[in-house]
């Protein structure tokens, strides 16, 4: 806005004071950065891992009342693996109103089958009205952030397992 923002040689401006006259920025080249780190770690650990570089996420504190906006987008750099929004069945929702009936093993059971057979794209339906349907980097970005925080933590990597997995697996 008004200039503000990304820009190709100096990443996001003005998105963390350092000091009174330095901001620390997002890596220039983020892109490039993110798939060597994919391909060093397929390397190392025969693992293929998505990898994102990611800047303040974006959500209002219940108790403080605080908006934490700082940088313009959560990730400048992902992987491809990333690239997309979740689709996902409320789980409430399919127990509470499809099998409300059920109860036990036989309500887990049907749960299981509509995620097992879930369409590829469940926007507009009502199974999935109430999910989260922000981008996946910015989900997984604002949940790295509120992990490492800007205090004395001190942490440069998280590590999130298990997130696209589901009820089923």
């Amino acid at each position: 806005m008004d200039g503000s923002g990304f820009n190709e040689h100096y990443g996001l401006l003005g998105s963390n004071k350092s000091t009174e006259d330095t901001v620390k920025l997002f890596p220039r080249h983020c892109q490039p950065f993110v798939e060597d780190v994919q391909r060093r770690l397929l390397e190392a650990t025969g693992k293929h891992i998505e990898v994102m570089v990611y800047g303040d996420g974006a959500f209002k504190d219940p108790v403080g009342k605080i908006w934490e906006l700082a940088d313009p987008v959560v990730s400048p750099g992902y992987t491809k693996g990333l690239d997309g929004t979740p689709n996902e069945l409320k789980l409430k929702y399919l127990a509470d109103n499809d099998f409300k009936n059920l109860s036990g093993e036989a309500l887990k059971e049907a749960i299981s089958k509509s995620i097992q057979e879930k369409d590829d794209n469940l926007v507009g339906q009502m199974a999935s009205q109430g999910t989260t349907p922000r981008r996946l980097t910015d989900l997984i970005g604002s949940l790295c952030d509120l992990t490492s925080g800007s205090g004395d933590k001190g942490t440069p990597i998280v590590l999130v397992q298990g997130y696209f997995d589901n009820y089923t697996n």
